[in-house]
């Protein structure tokens, strides 16, 4: 009788591996994970936290303030957004000016250097769907696409703001959650549609604007567990600091999900055609033998 020799025992073992690995390049997960590191998933989240810090920002500050349904001010807004609990909410509310003084503050040229340091938060998003599809840059002429999206994102805040921030209860509460849902995707749908120019099927953006939605409500959960408390902490340990630097741990979840869900999204339609094709021949092949017989 033959011993297998130790590199024969080797081989075998490291065969394994070897196909695994196989398997999972092949796989809806491999192919996520090689587009999300040539997208450089983290790092664009990132940017767009510190970008819409330093250009959304204030713009969103200065509507707040002026919106005339509420006036609550943008600390109320971005509580909302982040779901956390009335002390966290305080806390929150210290690191901005309240809105009269915001109105007080401003002028005119104020306003009009800052919604133009506010488009190039859109070219950001822009850029970031374009990683997503694998799309060239736009040309420099379409940045008008950049002042239409900004203009609909401040009007679906301020009308999220308006609507979803009185009391509900009962069957109220739970159209509030259906209507803010429903408005959640068509934005976030309309919006990449918009950025791409036309470039990308109306059908193909869809799972990605529900992938982004479900990713933020998922967002506002882990925010409620984690962010309401890390806030009152930190805002012991550090002070203002603290609250600061778990609103821009925030706003990089935010950018995270926004550019993953669209990516999720590119890889479900995907594997909605794969698995189409597969049905087919496999139906194809089941029917063989009923034709012979």
């Amino acid at each position: 009788m033959s011993e297998k020799s130790p590199g024969a025992e080797g081989g075998t073992h490291a065969w394994w591996p070897r196909r695994l690995h196989g398997a999972f390049h092949r796989s809806a997960a491999g192919r996520g994970w090689r587009r999300g590191t040539d997208l450089e998933l983290m790092h664009r989240s990132m940017g767009f936290a510190a970008l819409g810090l330093l250009t959304l920002v204030p713009l969103l500050i200065v509507i707040a303030a002026a919106d005339p349904a509420g006036g609550t001010g943008f600390a109320q807004w971005l509580s909302d957004g982040l779901g956390v609990a009335q002390g966290s909410t305080d806390e929150v509310e210290r690191l901005f000016a309240p809105p009269g003084a915001a109105l007080e503050s401003i002028t005119g040229f104020g306003i009009a250097a800052t919604a133009v340091f506010g488009l190039t938060f859109g070219g950001v998003v822009q850029t970031g769907y374009e990683k997503v599809w694998e799309l060239p840059a736009a040309r420099w002429h379409t940045m008008w696409r950049h002042a239409v999206w900004l203009a609909l994102l401040i009007g679906y805040l301020l009308l999220s703001a308006d609507v979803f921030s009185r009391p509900a209860t009962g069957g109220d509460l739970v159209w509030r959650v259906i209507l803010a849902f429903v408005s959640a995707v068509v934005f976030f749908w309309w919006s990449q549609r918009l950025l791409l120019g036309g470039r990308v099927p109306w059908l193909a953006l869809l799972p990605g604007a529900l992938c982004t939605v479900i990713g933020l409500a998922g967002l506002r959960v882990f925010s409620r567990l984690v962010f309401s408390p890390l806030i009152a902490s930190n805002a012991v340990a550090y002070g203002p600091v603290g609250t600061f630097l778990v609103v821009q741990s925030w706003l990089v979840g935010v950018g995270f999900v926004v550019f993953g869900g669209a990516l999720v999204g590119r890889l479900l339609y995907e594997e909605r055609h794969d698995l189409a094709r597969l049905w087919d021949r496999l139906r194809a092949r089941l029917r063989l033998p009923r034709r012979r017989g």
